[in-house]
């Protein structure tokens, strides 16, 4: 069989379509809308090895600014789904592992032309209705991240592949990347269409198999992400796809001999007890999990005297409340000086005053609604717990309804306790909270930001002064594992800002970076020796 050192295609980030009125993007996407809402016929199976797998028990999907709508159903499993689905995975390994990986390669490349083509508006829709993201949320997400991240990691596996050791004379040394020895398990938040596609391709990508299960509330964009895989030629079995609950999949999953490693985007306290989990039965598995997530953040704006107020006030606009502030990486915290606290007031406030709410069929709609009840009560209840305590205003928003919609205004509190609880909790809502302190304090002010927070995952500071950007930059050097200067805190581009923190915001394993990959690869070593020594004599031993 021929063979040959492959190059892959130098990828480009996907570009973003406008979506302005008169384009043919906004006319086919709207037409994809009015066909997902009004068919109401949509029946999604699990998916595993070869089959489609639906049950007794299925379960609505509706749009979360219109809950009273029913898109259509889901089936819903149990555990005996869950082990069909380890042994499918565990099936498919040998075939899918021994594939040549321009082969494996090409898969994920197809799928990535998909997306960017055919399947484009229908995963846009499938996120704009099952996630309420509005048209440009979603086009950055469903379509361009997940593209991105197909098309990147791709062109990181061949890098990976290529990074070969040093050989001495008469010596040959070889690295080879294994597949990880077992089933990958990967857990995907409801909050990016691009997540829930990338933690279980980036496995497979590398020679894995994988059980996948999404939040409920993703799981109408999943199925599409499906439907492309299986388009793009993805064999039956490397990607599982299961409706469960989350102790169901645990129970059975981290019980596994064959347990490989979770790649996990969701809530510090879910990872931490998966961690836990995993660890008290470590002695059950053939070998040690590679344990990878990206849990919460309690973001952060950091302002010095010298900014540019609108600056700070678009800042805070879009980087807390773009996606209702569910958003990993969302401005949830603000510091101000006092110097600027009145302009950037006015202008954020009048930015506020413009905003529209509302559902996402309608493009005017800049405030779309949070994901679900459960969600909406624990937001709400931030509020009204901030709106009790007498060191704080709400200067804006505070208000909410649920009738048709889990709706919330935009919020913003300010306070005078750089403790209080929306300081310090993760809310995952529109709900932003400024401290303005003496615009003198600016360092005793970073070391506030800095032990605020047991997260770490994005901030930003704003400055014209060089040497105060020198200073935040590094004072908060373990603060955010991504860092913005003059910019938002969100917004991460794959292969430019690769994304992930630490503390207690995860692994730190950077989604979109070939760092990642590798924590999918087990590597062997292969030395070889052309000419072995036949004397066990070294030198030294010879006399004088």
């Amino acid at each position: 069989m021929p063979k040959g050192f492959f190059n892959v295609p130098v990828p480009k980030n996907e570009p973003v379509l406008s979506y302005a009125p008169g384009s043919k993007e906004r006319e086919l996407l709207k037409k994809a809308l009015q066909e997902a809402r009004s068919s109401q016929v949509l029946d999604i199976p699990m998916y595993i090895g070869g089959e489609e797998v639906r049950t007794d028990n299925k379960k609505p999907l509706s749009p979360p600014h219109d809950h009273k709508h029913i898109l259509g159903h889901f089936h819903a499993g149990d555990k005996q789904h869950v082990e069909q689905a380890i042994n499918a995975a565990l099936g498919a390994k040998e075939l899918w592992a021994n594939l040549g990986w321009e082969h494996r390669a090409s898969i994920f490349l197809k799928a990535a032309e998909l997306l960017a083509g055919p399947y484009r508006y229908k995963i846009n829709a499938a996120t704009m209705l099952g996630q309420s993201k509005n048209a440009f949320q979603a086009e950055i997400d469903a379509a361009c991240e997940l593209i991105d991240f197909l098309r990147y990691n791709v062109y990181f596996m061949s890098q990976i592949y290529h990074e070969q050791p040093e050989s001495s004379a008469g010596i040959w040394n070889r690295m080879e990347y294994r597949p990880l020895e077992g089933f990958v398990f990967a857990l995907t938040p409801f909050n990016f269409t691009a997540i829930a596609g990338n933690l279980p391709t980036s496995a497979a990508m590398m020679g894995n198999t994988v059980v996948w299960k999404p939040a409920n509330t993703q799981i109408y964009a999943a199925n599409v992400i499906m439907q492309v895989l299986k388009e793009a030629g993805l064999p039956d079995g490397v990607i599982n796809l299961v409706y469960v609950s989350g102790p169901d999949a645990g129970d059975v999953i981290f019980n596994h001999k064959d347990f490989a490693g979770i790649h996990f985007t969701g809530s510090t306290g879910v990872f931490q007890g998966m961690w836990k989990t995993i660890g008290s039965n470590i002695q059950k598995y053939k070998s040690y999990p590679r344990i990878v997530g990206e849990t919460g953040g309690k973001d952060f704006i950091m302002v010095h005297k010298s900014a540019n107020a609108k600056e700070v006030a678009t800042a805070m606009s879009r980087g807390a409340f773009e996606y209702q502030g569910q958003k990993c990486s969302a401005a949830s915290r603000c510091y101000i000086p006092s110097n600027l606290w009145n302009d950037v007031k006015k202008y954020v406030l009048e930015d506020l005053k413009t905003f529209k709410m509302g559902g996402t069929e309608d493009f005017g709609n800049f405030i779309n609604a949070v994901i679900d009840e459960k969600a909406f009560d624990s937001i709400t209840g931030y509020i009204e717990t901030a709106r009790k305590n007498p060191m704080n205003e709400i200067i804006a928003g505070g208000k909410y309804d649920k009738s048709k919609g889990y709706f919330i205004e935009p919020t913003i509190i300010e306070t005078k306790d750089p403790s209080s609880i929306t300081m310090c909790e993760e809310i995952f809502g529109p709900v932003l909270t400024v401290y303005v302190y003496h615009e003198e304090n600016f360092e005793q002010t970073l070391e506030l930001v800095d032990s605020t927070s047991p997260y770490a995952l994005t901030g930003s500071i704003f400055s014209k002064d060089r040497y105060a950007v020198e200073l935040a930059t590094k004072k908060l050097s373990n603060a955010a594992g991504n860092f913005y200067i003059n910019d938002k805190p969100t917004g991460a581009v794959v292969g430019q800002q690769p994304f992930g923190g630490a503390r207690g915001s995860g692994t730190n394993d950077k989604a979109g970076a070939k760092v990642n990959l590798l924590r999918w690869a087990s590597m062997r070593t292969i030395k070889e020796t052309f000419v072995p020594p036949v004397d066990y004599r070294y030198p030294f031993l010879d006399k004088e």
